[in-house]
């Protein structure tokens, strides 16, 4: 067993939750677009866990763009995970790195995943949580699979054939026992050209009996990967959601990344607490985002684009996530 857990912490991709029985959750999140825009999935397969360690399986699926989602659920042992690489089975249902096949009542087919851009992974800095993979008592630890990646592949949904082939995909996941208390969270790969993903996250972090408000970001573009997180001396210097915008502002010693984005109608999901699927939140498929990135070594603007197809969740208190 110990084995299986060290296996899992140096790759977050892979199933953590080898020895857990009670006040656990893991959930994978396929993002999938067809390449005219026109269908926008997210497609969520996982594992629920509360405190007196009833258990199930589940796969979540949202369709962005018709505001709709399913909750189906599964019996715990129909979960089969592998130690040694990224492979999840529910009930005929696989979810791996470069594909995810589909055999629910609604949604059939298979989708292949070519050039995936993983958040960089090293011995010493465990993907996107860095230094915190190695902290044992975190609510929710976080992981990026792919933060763009190109798709292949029909799947047939609510008896339509969809074909995907040329879309865009995304893949993240998270894992722990509950969603911050509140939390700023958004993705898009879908800008003036292809190949330009960017991910932002900030969040309550309980921490030793008091807190702290962490912050994960991240711009691909160029071929490189610009992180800004808590652990790499960026500063979060503005956090601000309204109902209509969310304002994020993150600076460090070379760059200064500004993110707005402009709500949109959002469809309840389900989400973790204390293990089981059993709090709410919202998710738009459909906001609007501008991106500025400075050199502020060079003082000019190396980045300037509009996301489309923006991912956007904005929950909790956030008054305790609120700066600037």
């Amino acid at each position: 067993m110990w084995k299986k857990k060290i296996q899992s912490l140096f790759h977050p991709e892979r199933y953590h939750g080898w020895g857990k029985s009670k006040k656990y959750f893991e959930g994978w999140y396929y993002k999938v677009l067809t390449a005219n825009e026109k269908n926008a999935f997210a497609i969520i397969p996982g594992i629920a866990m509360d405190n007196q360690g009833n258990k199930h399986a589940f796969i979540q699926n949202l369709d962005g763009l018709k505001q709709t989602a399913e909750y189906i659920k599964f019996p715990a042992d129909d979960f089969v995970s592998r130690a040694d690489t990224y492979n999840i089975e529910i009930d005929g249902n696989t979810f791996a790195l470069n594909k995810m096949v589909l055999d629910l009542d609604n949604f059939k087919g298979e989708l292949q995943f070519t050039n995936t851009v993983p958040w960089p992974n090293k011995w010493y800095s465990p993907g996107i949580m860095g230094p915190y993979a190695f902290v044992p008592f975190m609510e929710c630890y976080h992981g990026i699979l792919s933060m763009d990646h190109e798709i292949q592949g029909t799947l047939t949904i609510n008896n339509r054939e969809i074909d995907f082939s040329g879309g865009r995909g995304y893949i993240e996941k998270d894992w722990g026992h509950s969603f911050p208390s509140a939390y700023i969270w958004l993705q898009s790969n879908h800008f003036s050209e292809k190949g330009i993903s960017i991910k932002a996250s900030v969040a309550k972090i309980p921490w030793l009996g008091s807190s702290f408000v962490g912050f994960i970001a991240g711009i691909y573009f160029n071929g490189q990967l610009i992180q800004f997180t808590t652990y790499n001396s960026t500063r979060l210097v503005r956090s601000l959601a309204g109902k209509e915008k969310v304002e994020l502002v993150m600076e460090n010693k070379k760059y200064c990344l500004e993110i707005l984005v402009y709500r949109h109608d959002a469809t309840e999901l389900a989400s973790p607490i204390s293990g089981f699927m059993d709090g709410r939140i919202s998710e738009s498929m459909t906001s609007r985002l501008d991106v500025k990135l400075l050199d502020k070594t060079k003082g000019r603007m190396v980045f300037n684009d509009t996301g489309r197809n923006t991912a956007l969740e904005v929950a909790g208190k956030l008054d305790e996530i609120t700066i600037g």
